[in-house]
C-alpha cells in the first residue's frame, strides 16, 4: 500500500520516492519515520510543485513535531533547487500516530527526521525533469550561513553554469560570475572553487588544469571556499538539458 501511494502521487516523476528511518528512545522502544515525495519540475521549495507526506509511530507532541519539522525542512527541502521555478502546491505534512509508544527526545527524533527528509530531497533532485547530473553546491568558510546559502543558490540558478555541467565543461568562470551577483562577504582574490575534488580556481585565478575534472559521473560536487568565516551551506540542483526544454515546451497547460 505504501508503494502504491507513492506511485499514485507522481506527475512527471519517473519513479516513486520513499525513505525510512528506524530508531529507539532512551528506554529501547523502537520507532519508525517514513516518507514519500513527488516533484520533478518547478522544484524550488518555498514554493514548489512538491508534495511530501511523512509519518511516524513515535509518541511525539504536536509542538515538538512543528519545531523539528521546520528545522529539518530548512536544511533539506528548502535547499533543493532544481530549476528555480515555483508553483503553489508546496506541501510537507508530518503525521504521528503514537502507536509504538516510543517517546524519543527532540534531538534523536529530529536527527532521524532530517535523515528521511534529506534522502527524499536528493531523490527529488535525482529525478528532476530531463536531468543528467545531480549537483551538490557546497559553499564553506562563509561569513554566515545565510551568505553560504545565497552563494550556493545563485550558482544553482545560473543557466550558464547548469548548461556547462550538461556539456561536461568544468567552467569555473561561470561559477564566479554567479557568486559575484550576490552580496555575500568575500574578497575575489581569496576565493577558491573545486569540482569533483579538483581545485580549478585558486585565489580567484587559475588553479589545477580543468581537464583533470571528470564530469562523466552523474554526481557532481562543486565546492566554493569564500575564505570569509566558518559557516557553510549546501544547495542541491541539477543540470539544464535538451530534455528539460522538450518536456516543458511540448505541451500547453
Amino acid at each position: 500500500r505504501r508503494a502504491a501511494a507513492a506511485t499514485a502521487i507522481m506527475t512527471t516523476d519517473s519513479v516513486p520516492k520513499e525513505a525510512v528511518f528506524t530508531g529507539k528512545d532512551a528506554d529501547g522502544n523502537e520507532f519508525t519515520i517514513g516518507g514519500m515525495a513527488k516533484g520533478a519540475g518547478m522544484l524550488a521549495p518555498g514554493l514548489a510543485t512538491m508534495l511530501v507526506v511523512l509519518t511516524t509511530d513515535a509518541d511525539v507532541q504536536a509542538e515538538m513535531l512543528d519545531v523539528v519539522l521546520r528545522d529539518a525542512t530548512r536544511v533539506t527541502f528548502d535547499r533543493a533547487d532544481s530549476d528555480g521555478c515555483m508553483s503553489t502546491n508546496d506541501t510537507v505534512v508530518l503525521l504521528a500516530s503514537g502507536a509504538s509508544g516510543a517517546v524519543p527526545s527532540a534531538k534523536d527524533f529530529g536527527a532521524g527526521l532530517t535523515q528521511v527528509c534529506a534522502e527524499l530531497a536528493r531523490k527529488l533532485i535525482g529525478d528532476a525533469e530531463g536531468a543528467s547530473h545531480d549537483i551538490a553546491i557546497r559553499t564553506f568558510n562563509a561569513a554566515s550561513e545565510k551568505d553560504a546559502e545565497i552563494v550556493s543558490r545563485a550558482v544553482a540558478r545560473s543557466n550558464l553554469f547548469k548548461t556547462a555541467i550538461f556539456g561536461k565543461d568544468p567552467n569555473w568562470g561561470r561559477v564566479l560570475s554567479a557568486v559575484g551577483t550576490t552580496d555575500a562577504a568575500f574578497e575575489p582574490d581569496q576565493l577558491n572553487v573545486s569540482m569533483n575534488g579538483v581545485q580549478i580556481c585558486r585565489n580567484g585565478s587559475i588553479g589545477e588544469d580543468r581537464s583533470l575534472v571528470d564530469l562523466e559521473p552523474r554526481e557532481v560536487l562543486v565546492e566554493i571556499d569564500l575564505n570569509a568565516g566558518k559557516a557553510e551551506a549546501t544547495i542541491w540542483t541539477n543540470d539544464l538539458t535538451h530534455e528539460y526544454v522538450h518536456e516543458n515546451s511540448a505541451y500547453s497547460s
